[in-house]
């Protein structure tokens, strides 16, 4: 429950942004078949920007911050 209330909150957010962006570049940057990395890196981009958090649901917490 520590992680979600953690990844819900603003330094979370930040986290899944900044991995979302890494896991991107880094699929573009190697081109190829890594390119999937970049698909998989919209996933945390977008629930950061949005301010949800996927694994909340999981523990029976809200999936967006109040």
């Amino acid at each position: 429950m520590r992680v979600v209330k953690l990844m819900n909150g603003v330094a979370g957010r930040s986290a899944r942004v900044l991995a979302g962006l890494a896991l991107i570049a880094g699929g573009i940057a190697a081109g190829g078949g890594s390119m999937v990395l970049a698909l998989i890196g919209v996933v945390p981009l977008a629930a950061g920007a949005a301010g949800a958090c996927l694994a909340a649901p999981l523990v029976r917490a809200p999936l967006r911050a109040r």
